[in-house]
């Protein structure tokens, strides 16, 4: 039997096997940033089958393939299931050196023990066996993160969020912490005025007050941050084109909310501020709860507009975009560090062109007062593979410190996505495996265990502090 994934996948030298078994490989997942349905986790589902866990929702695998010939009926339509994973099946072989030919047999064999590659010729036989193990216990939502060993869980959420499921997970008494993460990114969409006021409705209704004023939007969101800290959210997240750092006044922004929920037109300028004052204030709401900030910058969003009109967003049309970062970045945190607002931050970047420009920039704002304050974020969607993982590592060690590294996450909607987590850690043990072998560090394994155990887990749980 053809088989890829074996104990030393990825791991080239004694040194790496030794670095990744001793110490990496049994420790807990801290999933800080994801896109699970804490739903799906509340009600502690077991997906049908194979199709509905894995190719729903998974724009990764719809692009590879559209890419190789599948019609997009038989992609996202009314093909069936079983047509689906077939149709996937056929295209993993054209996917070698695309990390979705690792990812996929990383999954199958974590959690369903599947070793064999999958292909047309072996797609029936691993659909009936991974089929058959969802609908056990062990393979419940529940029981596949228990499986993973995945200690916290961070999903994202909207402020007007209820939060009920999360509330439904806490009562009962799941051993991983499921936390909500606080996605803002609607109230600074005033770009598009009918969902920007029908937004500030749905904002206004959770927090039980009107909004007809810029200042009371600002006290909805506290209100609504309020309520997300009591629900235990230690995090922020963003997911922007870019940096939004225009100079405003607080009349200014009034009058542009004013002319926006009365559906008078704005002008580019105006839509700028108006975001630079949201962003500012939401990263000074961000400090004053001591929570940690997240940014994803630099994606290029909904490219083909048939499609996007077809499937809507997120159903694999994007893709990264080129615009530069380094001036709106430095003027955005500078802004905030020299009014003492500036909280525990991670940057992510989508373009590999802006890695030395992102591992410069933290420098400039870490201030002695939490190791590793200032986070360059692993590598994010496009760059989140083989080649991704080791030159945002090599940058991040070349241009500041490794060792503060908070690590990986699955940035998913899969409760398969797990050995993202497994594929950073071997990756990380492989490459100070070879600089032990290569003669460029010290062969000091208390050393080197605590750089492994730190990046894989205990920098994540100490600076989170979950």
């Amino acid at each position: 039997m053809e088989t890829l994934i074996n104990d030393d996948f990825l791991l080239s030298n004694e040194t790496a096997k030794k670095l990744y078994h001793d110490f990496a490989a049994d420790l807990p997942i801290i999933d800080y940033h994801c896109h699970i349905p804490p739903q799906q986790i509340a009600e502690d589902i077991n997906f049908k089958n194979l199709t509905e866990i894995w190719l729903y929702g998974d724009h990764y695998k719809w692009r590879a393939m559209r890419t190789n010939g599948i019609s997009e009926n038989d992609i996202t339509g009314s093909a069936s299931d079983w047509e689906k994973f077939n149709n996937w099946a056929q295209t993993v072989p054209y996917t070698l050196r695309n990390p979705l030919y690792h990812w996929t047999h990383l999954e199958l064999n974590k959690p369903f023990g599947i070793k064999k590659l999958l292909n047309k010729q072996t797609a029936k036989e691993v659909w009936d066996e991974c089929n058959a193990k969802l609908q056990t216990p062990g393979f419940s939502c529940k029981g596949l993160i228990k499986q993973a060993n995945v200690e916290v869980i961070c999903t994202t959420d909207d402020p007007a969020d209820s939060l009920e499921w999360h509330q439904m997970i806490k009562d009962s008494g799941f051993e991983t912490k499921v936390l909500p993460s606080w996605r803002a990114d609607k109230a600074m969409a005033i770009d598009n005025l009918d969902d920007f006021n029908a937004y500030l409705q749905k904002i206004g209704e959770a927090a039980a007050m009107e909004i007809n004023s810029y200042k009371q939007l600002k006290a909805a969101l506290q209100a609504r941050q309020h309520f997300f800290e009591q629900m235990g959210c230690k995090l922020s997240d963003h997911g922007l084109d870019r940096f939004y750092c225009e100079d405003f006044t607080e009349s200014e922004i009034e009058t542009i909310f004013n002319k926006a929920i009365n559906d008078k037109a704005l002008t580019g300028e105006e839509i700028a501020k108006y975001k630079s004052a949201v962003l500012y204030e939401l990263a000074v709401m961000d400090h004053n709860k001591g929570w940690t900030q997240q940014f994803h910058i630099g994606a290029i969003r909904n490219n083909n507009s048939k499609m996007f009109n077809q499937l809507g967003a997120d159903t694999g049309f994007d893709s990264i975009g080129d615009d530069l970062v380094a001036k709106d970045m430095s003027k955005f945190l500078n802004r905030l560090a020299t009014n003492d607002k500036l909280t525990k931050t991670i940057l992510y970047n989508l373009n590999p062109a802006h890695n030395e420009v992102y591992a410069t920039m933290l420098g400039n704002f870490q201030d002695g007062t939490v190791a590793g304050k200032i986070q360059w974020g692993s590598g994010w969607w496009f760059l989140d593979q083989k080649d991704g993982m080791e030159k945002q590592i090599n940058a991040l060690s070349n241009l500041g410190l490794l060792s503060r590294f908070v690590g990986m996450l699955t940035d998913s909607r899969s409760f398969l996505s797990y050995s993202r987590h497994e594929y950073f850690r071997r990756i990380l043990c492989n490459l100070l495996g070879q600089d032990v072998e290569n003669g460029l560090i010290p062969n000091d394994m208390d050393l080197l265990k605590e750089y492994v155990e730190g990046i894989c887990y205990y920098n994540a749980k100490n600076y989170f502090n979950f």
